[in-house]
């Protein structure tokens, strides 16, 4: 199974599929405004301009980024790669932080870390503590305006060049293990193209006011 993002889902979007979405925004316009952070009208979804969608990776995919961020939210150094036949999600420190529950203050990579894996929403205004509600789909709702600063620390950390293309040639080789002494980034392939990936999603969002959906 794999991840997708979209941002603007109602940009070009059929009457059904926008009716459905405008209710989605109206529960998170509901949940910003219980929780006291300001949301609308300063975010209103809009239905004109450009679209973003893509496929990030598999679930798993999105598990190794967030061991990475783990690692460094406890003060810990980058962790060796996984090894062939190694799962993210059986590390024990990503297990801690996934036991762990998003509180204010917020930790460094919480937006990234305390989310679905496969639905929900990020929304584009500033806010600390993930949300945590019933009634939003995932459950959870994150900042994509936070999410985008957690994602440059984990660039840095990963030593990602600027500028460079998760659907390049330089990253598809990596990921196709086509590089004979892999270095820096280069070791961490997934994580990378995730990261990548995710950012460019999280950019987006931040640049046209639209919501990143995860589906």
């Amino acid at each position: 199974m794999g991840l997708d993002v979209v941002v603007g889902a109602l940009i070009g979007a059929d009457e059904e599929t926008a009716g459905w979405f405008r209710a989605e925004c109206d529960a998170i316009g509901a949940v910003l405004a219980r929780e006291g952070v300001p949301g609308r009208p300063a975010w209103h979804e809009p239905v004109t301009g450009d679209r973003f969608g893509d496929r990030i990776w598999g679930y798993s995919g999105l598990h190794t980024l967030r061991r990475l961020a783990a690692h460094l939210a406890a003060g810990r150094p980058l962790p060796e790669p996984l090894a062939d036949g190694e799962r993210a999600t059986e590390d024990p420190v990503l297990a801690a932080a996934y036991d762990d529950v998003p509180d204010d203050p917020a930790g460094p990579f919480d937006h990234l870390i305390h989310h679905s894996d496969c639905e929900g929403y990020y929304v584009p205004v500033d806010f600390a503590p993930v949300l945590v509600d019933e009634d939003l789909s995932g459950g959870c709702l994150g900042s994509s305006v936070r999410l985008l600063a957690e994602l440059r620390v984990l660039a840095r950390a990963l030593g990602l060049p600027d500028g460079l293309d998760p659907n390049g040639d330089e990253v598809t080789a990596v990921l196709d293990e086509e590089i004979a002494d892999p270095r820096g980034w280069q070791r961490y392939g997934t994580e990378s193209f995730v990261c990548l990936q995710l950012t460019r999603a999280a950019e987006h969002s931040v640049r046209t006011g639209a919501v990143l959906a995860f589906c």
